[in-house]
């Protein structure tokens, strides 16, 4: 065989195998072809790299003077090439005006054996077949690389405010699409939806905050390829759940939330207003609230609430020429003593814990703060309806017997799924031990008796009395006589003093 012919063999017969290699004594080396797909607007990297194996074998990197040609061949490979960038082993750089200054490579990467070539952003007219020639030298390596390009469009332009919006997906392949899928936050667990249909476009009606977030279209087309594109969905709307409900004490402060999800300067938007309404007693309240362009919060500070104030307050902001809303909920937490001001020891109280529009889920907990934590007292219920008001709810503590251990700060916390909502305090005061008072009906009672008492101690005292005197009175007068003796010798008046002495004996 002629030297010529053999080595015209060896070149073909080891081209599939050394094909992304630089090989010594090979004028060429080729790579085979790479396809990328990226979506419109974001940065690319057409790779074209030296092959691992080469470098890995050897210590020394690449030399210094290397000439690298991007060229592309537009949509088909049998386009005219023009070049995209070029540059000289002198290190002189010429770039396509029509890319410049979108294309780069990374001169720091050269020697390691990376010539990859970085389209930042990626419009739709980059569409094409790209070409990478490397020498130094004797040597020449050479990539291939498809870009192809998808464009997801959103209309009208982020930020969405309240109204239909459309996602459309296209790409610049040329087979039939047989299957559009759209999903929607792929590995957020609940929150992820799945949506396929032979339609490109995406139609959303009334937009809400759970539609934002990170969008993926997926393209299958005749041909099985499958193209894909993720795109962030950005609706200006209003952060925090969708009905949110603010919990306070009666008698405390209160703060209602109205936060934008996004700062509207940023889109080049301007905040017209921003105003807070209450209906309450058949007439509605306003509030206005300052201007502030930098700022995406509004809130209402309401410096005192009470029952009266309980319901639902409406922030209203306008953005450019649109006006958005949200509803808050203020629902307010009281506790009524069934005994006003300080408690007797040992009466019996009730300490009625009642919210004021409450969204019907919640739960109470009576809590004696100033006990030990050990002995503290708990009461853990659900809560009641009090009849003629469907939106109170009531939880009352019942304590028998008010003693001094009692005394203190208890508090009545309310729960919902979501965890402790809010809470009110009451301080209970103790007086001293309760001087108890008899009904009227059981004094009476007892004055009579005592009345009846006395009389009849009186009645025996004066029997007694008669008895005793009776007692000292003769019993046969008539025989007094019969025992009187005449002394002779004396007086009249002596013996009538020794008939007494007589008697007495």
């Amino acid at each position: 065989m002629r030297p010529v012919s053999l080595v015209l063999f060896l070149t073909f017969t080891l081209l599939p195998f050394t094909a992304g290699h630089i090989l010594p004594g090979l004028s060429e080396g080729r790579s085979r072809e790479q396809k990328v797909w990226v979506r419109e607007g974001s940065p690319a990297v057409l790779p074209c790299l030296l092959s691992p194996r080469k470098t890995r074998g050897s210590s020394k990197q690449l030399p210094d003077k290397i000439s690298v040609l991007w060229r592309r061949h537009g949509g088909s490979v049998h386009q005219e090439p023009h070049v995209v960038l070029e540059v000289g082993d002198s290190g002189l750089q010429k770039t396509a005006l029509c890319m410049k200054p979108r294309v780069s490579l990374q001169d720091s990467a050269w020697r390691n054996g990376n010539f990859s070539l970085r389209i930042a952003p990626v419009r739709s007219e980059d569409v094409g077949l790209y070409e990478a020639r490397v020498e130094y030298k004797t040597e020449v390596h050479s990539c291939r690389v498809e870009l192809g390009v998808i464009t997801v469009t959103l209309s009208p332009p982020s930020p969405v405010i309240g109204n239909e919006l459309l996602l459309s997906c296209n790409s610049s392949h040329r087979a039939s699409l047989v299957e559009t899928c759209w999903f929607h936050n792929e590995h957020l667990g609940p929150t992820s939806r799945t949506i396929c249909f032979l339609s490109r476009t995406l139609s959303i009606l009334h937009p809400a905050m759970s539609d934002a977030g990170s969008w993926r279209c997926q393209l299958r087309y005749s041909d099985k390829e499958i193209i894909s594109a993720t795109f962030n969905l950005q609706i200006l709307g209003f952060d925090g759940p969708t009905n949110p409900v603010v919990y306070a004490a009666a008698g405390s402060a209160a703060d209602l939330p109205c936060s934008l999800s996004y700062l509207p300067s940023a889109f080049g938007m301007r905040v017209v207003a921003a105003h807070w309404s209450h209906l309450a007693g058949g007439r509605v309240q306003d509030w206005v609230i300052s201007q502030n362009v930098s700022s995406r919060r509004f809130p209402l500070h309401l410096p005192v609430v009470g029952p009266g104030d309980a319901g639902q307050y409406r922030c209203t902001v306008s953005v450019g020429h649109r006006t958005i809303s949200r509803d808050v909920t203020l629902a307010v937490v009281t506790v009524t003593p069934s005994i006003q001001g300080p408690v007797s020891e040992g009466n019996r109280l009730l300490l009625i814990c009642s919210l004021t529009h409450s969204q019907g889920h919640e739960r109470f907990q009576w809590t004696h703060l100033d006990s030990a934590p050990t002995k503290s007292k708990l009461a853990v219920a659900s809560p009641r309806r009090l009849e003629g008001h469907s939106s109170w709810l009531v939880r009352t503590l019942e304590i028998p017997q008010v003693s001094q251990k009692d005394t203190g700060t208890w508090e009545c916390s309310v729960h919902g799924p979501e965890g402790r909502l809010g809470a009110v305090e009451y301080d209970l005061q103790i007086t001293g031990a309760q001087v108890s008072s008899a009904p009227s009906i059981l004094s009476g009672q007892v004055t009579f008796g005592l009345t009846l008492t006395l009389f009849f101690l009186l009645a025996i005292c004066v029997v007694a009395l008669a008895l005793q005197k009776r007692a000292q009175t003769p019993a046969f007068p008539a025989l007094e006589g019969m025992f009187a003796v005449n002394v002779p010798g004396k007086s009249k008046e002596e013996n009538q003093k020794g008939k007494i002495q007589q008697t007495e004996c």
